[in-house]
């Protein structure tokens, strides 16, 4: 019983330190600025489903669905390098949703293409990065299927966690007022173009062994 209650603590705290829900929400509240509260609530909560789908995946057939499509973790990592350096350029130049601008009969949808951030970059690479998924497949692969339901929960556990702080997050941002939330974006912009520089960088050293 012990070994299985540090097992649990240790893919928790493992998942903790990589995702890092605390670092994410002023990246969540800054990609979700100009969104009303239920749009708010909609994207972390689909994009939290969606990391979840993925991270269980990898954890449960990881290995097979690499090798399946010849992906590496290094392709992986520079891909998703790539992307959220180029969300990071774009919040750097203070650029934000145009949604709200459009004619009504176009609301609905100009709403799906913003609720699309919940998949890209939200999901997948902020929450369910290469990071993720390799502490995934890492710790689900060593043990049998009691190890796997383990370090699926605390994922689960972990994504939990994860939505009550990005949605008192946005409510945090609106007592600091507009101002805070311009610089707020610029900050996390470029925190997001050197988190994705740092992808490509590990990518390329992985692929290369510099």
């Amino acid at each position: 019983m012990n070994a299985i209650l540090l097992h649990t603590i240790t893919v928790f705290m493992g998942f903790f330190a990589i995702m890092n829900p605390i670092a994410n929400v002023p990246i969540f509240v800054s990609l979700t600025a100009d969104d009303d509260e239920r749009t708010t609530r909609t994207l972390a909560l689909r994009s939290l489903l969606l990391a979840f789908a993925i991270v269980s995946v990898f954890a449960i057939a990881g290995k097979l669905i690499f090798d399946m499509f010849g992906i590496s973790l290094p392709a992986l990592r520079i891909t998703g390098g790539i992307v959220v350096s180029l969300i990071g350029f774009h919040m750097l130049q203070g650029n934000q949703s145009s949604v709200h601008q459009l004619k009504e009969e176009d609301h609905q949808k100009c709403l799906e293409a913003e609720l699309s951030i919940a998949v890209s970059p939200l999901a997948m690479p902020i929450l369910a990065g290469p990071g993720t998924i390799t502490t995934a497949m890492n710790f689900s692969a060593r043990g049998g299927i009691l190890e796997m339901i383990l370090t699926i929960s605390s994922f689960a556990i972990l994504c939990v966690i994860t939505y009550v702080l990005f949605i008192f997050g946005k409510k945090f941002v609106e007592f600091i007022g507009v101002g805070a939330l311009g610089v707020i974006t610029r900050l996390m912009g470029l925190i997001l173009a050197v988190i994705g520089t740092q992808m490509v960088i590990e990518g390329l050293h992985d692929a290369f062994k510099f």
